[in-house]
């Protein structure tokens, strides 16, 4: 009796375990990256010409000035290269990134200028929040019926 309670509580404490594992480990999140020029400390942080974006050697995004593109990942540890073309003609330079993604946020907005420019991560760094957009009344077409269906014959 006591040898099967025992046994009980380590198989509970065990799938616990590898739960907690899997919610770091597993997390996915949908990251957004913007090219969106910013205000930082009173100076314009402004996106180069081009910007490629690089995710497990795969290019997931390439981004003129004001562009968003995403990518999927799995887990907290977030590495990507960013290579940026200043200026058309001139030559891309290739930054490498690594970040924590946080727990609390399924879609993340990273603001790549300001990403590479050293900004602190709540400049950077937000919560994708889709705009829902509201049909007011005025709005509505009104579908008149021109074929007498529904009406006296």
């Amino acid at each position: 009796m006591k040898r099967s309670l025992i046994a009980k509580i380590c198989t509970v404490v065990v799938i616990l375990g590898i739960a907690a594992c899997m919610f770091v480990i597993g997390r996915g999140h949908t990251v957004y990256f913007d090219a969106k020029e910013i205000e930082y400390n009173g100076e314009t942080l402004e996106p180069g010409y081009r910007t490629a974006i690089f995710v497990n050697g795969e290019r997931v995004a390439r981004l003129s000035a004001g562009d968003r593109g995403m990518a999927t990942w799995i887990g907290q540890n977030f590495k990507m290269t960013v290579e940026v073309t200043p200026e058309k003609g001139a030559e891309a330079v290739s930054h490498e990134v690594s970040l924590k993604l946080p727990y609390n946020m399924d879609g993340i907005v990273l603001n790549v200028p300001a990403l590479l420019a050293g900004a602190p991560e709540e400049v950077y760094l937000s919560e994708f929040v889709s705009l829902a957009t509201e049909v007011s009344s005025g709005d509505e077409e009104i579908v008149t019926d021109d074929f007498g269906i529904g009406g006296d014959i």
